[in-house]
This record gives C-alpha cells, structure tokens and sequence, in this order.
C-alpha cells in the first residue's frame, strides 16, 4: 500500500467519508502526486503547454479560479491519466472528466495559498480541502 493509499484510508477514518468519496479523494490526490503528472508543478506545466496557462495561474494567484471544461481537462491529461482516475475513483471515463473539472481549481487554489507552489507537505493541505468539500 502506498503513502497515498494511507493518506486517503487514514481520511476516511477519522471523517467517515463513506468508500465512493473516498475513492474520489484517493483519485484525485493521484493527480498531484509525483507520478506522471509530476506533482503540482508538473501539472501545471501541462496546463501550460496546452494553452491555459492564463485559466492554472487563475488557480494559483489571488482572485477568481476561472472554469475549466472535461474537454479541456482531456486535452491536458490525456486519455490514459483519465481512464486512470476514473478506475481509481469509480466513476464512469465518461464522468472523470467533469468531476475533474469541478474539484481541481479549488484544489489547486487551496495548495497555494500565497499564489505560488509551496514546498513541503502539499498533500495534507490538499487533503484537507478535498475532505471539507465532501
């Protein structure tokens, strides 16, 4: 069992999160681990290589997180980084997208509170926010 693994059953016993929340917070905090994305840095560098630099910097900075769609959440990830958050999650490939879209601004906002990358232990903060909005 991996750290994140841990992170997301030792959440969902001190919240009672039931096991389909869970699911999604386990998925998601896949999206900004180290892996493939290559964390948060690395996730928002996709964002801006593919033209939505301005809406990833909307998250980061001070102010209003500007939308983002499933279709442009595809056009970042991938097919393989949604089929992948979709099995850990449970949702259907089809609804990954848009939850993805729903969750991941506020989730980014809350990671930098001070409108940058922080170092360190992201992933209880992340944590934290993903659990108050469940």
């Amino acid at each position: 069992m991996g750290i994140l693994d841990n992170i997301v059953n030792k959440a969902e016993e001190l919240t009672g999160i039931g096991t389909g929340k869970s699911k999604i917070l386990g998925a998601m905090s896949g999206l900004l681990g180290s892996g493939q994305t290559g964390g948060l840095t690395g996730l928002v560098e996709k964002f801006k290589q593919n033209g939505l630099g301005n809406v990833v910097s909307s998250w980061i900075g001070h102010g209003q997180n500007e939308t983002v769609t499933g279709d442009q959440i595809k056009q970042v990830l991938g097919a393989d980084k949604i089929k992948e958050f979709a099995e850990k999650s449970g949702l259907p490939v089809e609804e990954a997208p848009n939850k993805i879209a729903e969750i991941l601004p506020g989730v980014v906002d809350k990671l930098t509170p001070e409108g940058k990358i922080p170092e360190g232990d992201i992933f209880s903060k992340g944590l934290d926010y993903l659990k108050s909005i469940f």
